[in-house]
């Protein structure tokens, strides 16, 4: 049970938390720098009231340009209405959050490093014919999505790889604590979030007696637990147990475009022949030791075999970043032992510096190849147009097209966001449900019993965009009965979202969804 004292702790980190999203995300500069525009205005129109016409004569011109720019641009549908809005907004603040996020700054030399090291490594890992051939051979289309996904990065598809699939947190973390205590060589982990605690706590003495035997351990963050969870002298403390530690893109105040860019990806890879991706991170709530929004249901998938050294390729992409010499080639050359599965996996990430939104398509493939079912698994329902079309469209045809979200949210906005799209997906035929126990963090796709993604890809804009992803697509491989099985368990304990549910939510959150859904693309 929690102590008074650790909840209060927890309360704190909390508070702390959403103080500095406040501070740091796009929205809360375009909010001051609304203010600052409406003070300076007023400078304006007290001290040079005889200007005033010249004035306003100036900003439709100046917004007219804004306007003809952003039509003219290379964003998304969905990111022009928003800059519209904003611009037509306010013109002199909205210019500059512009500028602010365009221009990305304090990640000019994580994008060039990062786009250095993606160039080096296309041939890394070289795609086997036969595995293409015999692929081809089975199902063309799914041979073009693995060509599709090849062509992104470097991310060969795999045959006879072994897959388990772990419905729960809890699953996961037992069978990762076995599989550490196996490795001999290396181990990598590269998590969103870490918080210590139980589940930190029984990995790090794993980690520190591994490290102590000879194995080399490597152990790498995002920039916002820095703020959030753990102290910026964390990586010297782990140094002085003998593990590697990074901190990816520390934020910088006032530099660091807060959603931009993080590191959302949960990867373990041990010795190059075992991996494991999925929702989980490395903090009680993931394994239900504490709870903060009910239950909380998280999942995960471990591969085995060759196709485990595409996520170890991911990591040293991610690690070498900062790295004057990066070595990949004694990581990724040793054979990894036989492994005896069936069908096909595709270890991929997800880049937001080459704007090719690769999560996304692999999304829309398995929704437009759908015959029978897709159903899916999210925490977060804040969709652009491509993809809530392409959802509405599998319905339209005939497909069962259900989704899972959370009974009980982590945050008002985005559960606002999520419920205005409710109505729509309704009307097309796809079927909601809500996860009455608590809060659903698991990102699964599963379609006709045959293909499947299990990874850190949510449905939003932050996922999809703006945050470096990766996941595991199968096809036809031997968990992907376990992950339908799964879906089916949860599914009984959800409630089925109804027009009339719709049209009783509560008015606040109606104006919520309502409001901010212009803004969804900066969230």
């Amino acid at each position: 049970m929690e102590t008074s004292e650790n909840g209060g702790m927890r309360l704190l980190k909390k508070g702390k938390r959403g103080l500095l999203r406040m501070i740091f995300s796009r929205m809360g500069i375009f909010l001051l720098l609304l203010l600052l525009q409406a003070g300076l205005l007023f400078s304006l129109f007290v001290w040079f009231e005889q200007l005033l016409p010249h004035i306003l004569g100036g900003a439709a011109v100046f917004s007219l340009i804004m306007v003809l720019y952003l039509i003219n641009s290379d964003i998304s549908p969905s990111a022009k209405i928003t800059w519209l809005f904003i611009v037509m907004l306010a013109p002199v603040p909205g210019l500059l959050l512009y500028g602010y996020t365009m221009s990305e700054a304090g990640h000019i030399k994580l994008k060039k490093r990062l786009a250095e090291l993606l160039s080096d490594t296309l041939e890394a890992l070289p795609q086997d014919p036969g595995v293409m051939e015999a692929l081809r051979a089975e199902d063309p289309k799914e041979a073009a999505l693995a060509h599709y996904i090849h062509r992104s990065g470097c991310f060969p598809a795999y045959r006879g790889a072994q897959t388990e699939y772990f419905p729960l947190g809890e699953d996961k973390f037992e069978e990762m604590l076995r599989q550490l205590e196996k490795a001999s060589r290396y181990i990598f982990m590269e998590y969103f979030i870490i918080e210590e605690g139980v589940m930190w706590g029984k990995i790090l003495e794993i980690l520190t007696r591994k490290a102590k035997e000879g194995v080399e351990v490597r152990v790498m963050y995002d920039g916002t637990c820095e703020f959030a969870l753990l102290p910026s002298s964390y990586p010297q403390k782990l140094r002085a147990l003998g593990i590697s530690c990074k901190v990816f893109a520390p934020l910088t105040p006032f530099l660091s475009t807060h959603y931009n860019y993080r590191d959302h990806r949960k990867i373990l890879v041990i010795d190059g022949h075992t991996a494991f991706t999925g929702g989980v991170n490395l903090a009680d709530e993931y394994i239900n030791h504490v709870q903060r929004f009910g239950h909380w249901k998280d999942v995960a998938v471990m591969v085995k075999g060759e196709a485990a050294k595409s996520f170890a390729l991911m990591f040293l992409q991610m690690w070498n970043v900062t790295e004057r010499q990066p070595e990949f080639e004694r990581y990724l050359t040793p054979p990894a032992p036989d492994t005896k599965g069936n069908g096909y996996v595709i270890p991929f990430g997800d880049c937001p510096l080459d704007h090719d939104k690769v999560g996304e398509r692999v999304y829309m493939d398995i929704l437009n190849r759908a015959e029978r079912y897709v159903h899916i698994m999210t925490p977060y329902l804040i969709l652009d147009s491509a993809i809530e079309t392409a959802l509405r469209f599998a319905a339209e045809k005939g497909v069962d097209v259900k989704l899972i979200l959370p009974g009980i949210p982590d945050k008002a906005v985005p559960y606002a966001l999520a419920k205005s799209h409710y109505k729509a997906l309704l009307d097309s035929g796809v079927k909601i449900y809500e996860y009455t126990p608590g809060f659903v963090h698991a990102k699964v796709f599963v379609s006709d019993d045959m293909r499947a993604s299990v990874g850190t890809i949510n449905l939003d804009y932050r996922s999809l965009s703006h945050h470096f992803e990766c996941a595991a697509y199968l096809y036809r491989a031997d968990c992907i009965p376990d992950i339908e099985a799964d879906f089916e368990e949860t599914l009984s304990k959800c409630r089925e979202v109804t027009r009339e549910s719709v049209r009783r939510e509560k008015l606040s959150c109606k104006l919520t969804g309502f409001v901010m859904k212009v803004f969804a693309p900066l969230l």
